[in-house]
């Protein structure tokens, strides 16, 4: 008897499950080929433009991105060429050229379109799109401008603690933490407060949309509320310390206060048992 296939997710599942990890309001997406610099060859992926961050999927059903580029700071985008109905532009970063190649000319001007809307906050007068599409690109920086203005809003926090990096390890195509939840700082709180056999630390999005913060809920003598911040630094994350604390991925970050605690923090982890 043949073993049964896992059955594969529906599109609205991908979606939220995408959302969930990635934290940040979808605004285009569609196949690009990709040349970084660590590349020796364009790589083929299904792209999304969420926030102002590409994340890079092996194809249009995966729900993990294996991954991905901050354009906040965007210098220019070069268009290099146009060949065989293939639009080929670079985006210029402070610190790295990217090579984008996408399968015709249409979705070339489409990518241009949005990439910079949401890096320069205004629409493009030069790019070559249908009246509808050009809708679109108002209403991505409508929903953009909205979304800078929230996470601006968020105080951000200092943190107090210090000691040594744990040990290292490689856990670069799983899910998010479990405990990683898309709330705000006082939603976290909230669930800490009236949920505590199920945990007292949070992982959440951070102030913008690049880092994150933990919350979590101590009782030593009181009950204590504590916010850290833990900020995206190329492949690795750093913990906002007196003696800031450098680790390679989000596992490690919640492995870290569970270590350090003796295991009196615990991730949150939600049961509706």
């Amino acid at each position: 008897m043949m073993a049964m296939k896992p059955p594969k997710p529906a599109p609205r599942r991908i979606f939220q499950e995408r959302l969930k990890i990635t934290a940040l309001p979808l605004y285009f997406e569609g196949f690009l080929l990709v040349k970084r610099s660590e590349y020796q060859e364009y790589k083929y992926y299904w792209t999304e433009l969420r926030g102002t961050t590409l994340f890079f999927y092996n194809d249009k059903k995966s729900t993990i991105y294996v991954d991905k580029l901050d354009i906040i700071d965007l210098t220019c985008l070069m268009e290099n060429s146009t060949e065989m109905n293939c639009a080929k532009f670079t985006i210029v970063l402070p610190k790295e050229e990217v090579q984008l190649k996408t399968e015709n000319t249409e979705s070339g001007e489409e990518w241009r379109g949005f990439i910079l809307t949401v890096t320069e906050l205004s629409v493009p007068q030069h790019v070559s799109l249908l009246p509808g599409q050009v809708i679109r690109l108002h209403e991505v920086l409508e929903r953009e401008k909205k979304r800078r203005i929230e996470t601006e809003r968020l105080p951000s926090t200092s943190l107090e603690k210090e000691t040594e990096p744990i040990e290292d390890y490689v856990d670069v195509l799983n899910p998010m933490p479990a405990c990683f939840y898309t709330v705000s700082r006082k939603e976290a709180t909230e669930m800490l407060e009236k949920n505590p056999s199920s945990g007292n630390m949070i992982l959440r999005p951070g102030s913008d949309s690049r880092n994150f913060s933990i919350t979590i809920r101590q009782e030593i003598d009181m009950p204590r509320i504590k916010h850290y911040k833990v900020m995206s630094i190329g492949k690795n994350y750093t913990i906002e310390l007196e003696k800031p604390v450098t680790l390679p991925n989000l596992f490690s970050v919640i492995d870290y206060f569970v270590k350090e605690t003796g295991g009196n923090l615990r991730p949150f982890i939600y049961s509706t048992d």
